[in-house]
C-alpha cells in the first residue's frame, strides 16, 4: 500500500517536471533562456526542453508591433503651438538585448517616440509639419532607430498622423489662403489683358495693311449692335474714300492760303 501511494507520487512529481522542462515556442516567438542568471542564447521556434528550477526562460515576440504616440503639444520652430501626435512601427532584431539591455523595450520606445517627436517639432516650422511631412517622418524614424538600436530594436516606419491648431492660427491661415486666391486672380486677370493687348495690336496692324478690313469690321460691328424691328437705316462710308477726299480737302486748303 505504502509503495503504491510512493509509486502515485513518484509519477506526479515525474510529471509536472516534464510539463515543467517542455517548452512551445510558437514561430514568430523566441525564448530567450537564463540558466541560474546567465543567459545561454534564444531557443525556438518550437518544442524544446529546459532543465526545470535551474533555467528560466522569456519569451520575446518578433513580430512588427504598432506603437500609438499619443498628442505632443509643443512650440515650433516660428513660435506656433501645435499638437501631434504619431504611430509607429518597429520589431525586435536581437531577442538577447531587447531583455538584456532594457527592463521593458516596448515602454522605453513608447518614451524615446514621445520625446522624439517633441524635438522634432520644436526644430521644424508649421509650414514643415503641414507640407513638407515626408522629411519630418524621415528625422523622427532615424533619431527613434538610433536611440533604440543597442536595444536589438529596428524602427522601420515613423507616421506623423494629425496637426492640431488653435482656433485663432486656423483663421490666420484661412485668410492667407484667401489673400494667395485674390492675389492669383489679379495675376490671371492682368495676364488676359496683356494677351487681349497683343491680339488687338496685332489686328491693329493687319487691318492697317488692309483698309478694306476695315469697313468690313465696322460693318460686322453694326450688325451686332442693331435690334430687332429697328426702322433706322444707317449707310456707313467707306473707309477707302475717306483718303481721297482728305487730300482734296488739303489741296483746296492749300490753293485758298496761297490765294489768300
Amino acid at each position: 500500500m505504502e509503495f503504491g501511494i510512493f509509486f502515485v507520487l513518484v509519477l506526479i512529481f515525474a510529471i509536472v517536471i516534464l510539463i515543467a522542462a517542455v517548452k512551445i515556442v510558437q514561430e514568430y516567438e523566441r525564448g530567450v533562456i537564463f540558466r541560474l542568471g546567465r543567459v545561454m542564447g534564444p531557443k525556438g521556434p518550437g518544442l524544446f526542453l529546459i532543465i526545470p528550477f535551474v533555467d528560466k526562460m522569456v519569451k520575446v515576440d518578433l513580430r512588427t508591433i504598432t506603437l500609438d504616440v499619443p498628442s505632443q503639444e509643443a512650440i515650433t520652430a516660428d513660435n506656433v503651438t501645435v499638437k501631434v501626435n504619431a504611430v509607429v512601427y518597429f520589431r525586435v532584431l536581437n531577442p538577447i538585448d531587447a531583455v538584456i539591455q532594457v527592463e521593458n523595450y516596448q515602454r522605453a520606445t513608447w518614451q524615446i517616440a514621445q520625446t522624439s517627436l517633441r524635438n522634432v517639432i520644436g526644430q521644424s516650422t508649421m509650414d514643415q509639419l503641414l507640407q513638407d511631412r515626408e522629411a519630418v517622418n524621415a528625422r523622427l524614424q532615424l533619431i527613434i532607430d538610433e536611440a533604440t538600436e543597442p536595444w536589438g530594436i529596428k524602427v522601420s516606419i515613423v507616421e506623423v498622423k494629425d496637426v492640431e491648431l488653435a482656433a485663432n492660427m486656423v483663421r490666420a491661415m484661412a485668410r492667407e489662403a484667401e489673400a494667395e486666391r485674390e492675389r492669383r486672380a489679379k495675376v490671371i486677370s492682368a495676364e488676359g489683358d496683356f494677351q487681349a493687348a497683343e491680339q488687338l495690336s496685332s489686328a491693329a496692324t493687319l487691318m492697317a495693311e488692309a483698309p478694306g478690313a476695315m469697313t468690313l469690321r465696322y460693318l460686322q460691328t453694326l450688325k451686332d449692335i442693331g435690334v430687332e424691328n429697328n426702322t433706322t437705316i444707317i449707310f456707313p462710308l467707306p473707309i477707302d474714300l475717306l483718303g481721297p477726299l482728305t487730300q482734296i480737302m488739303e489741296q483746296v486748303a492749300k490753293d485758298g492760303s496761297r490765294e489768300s
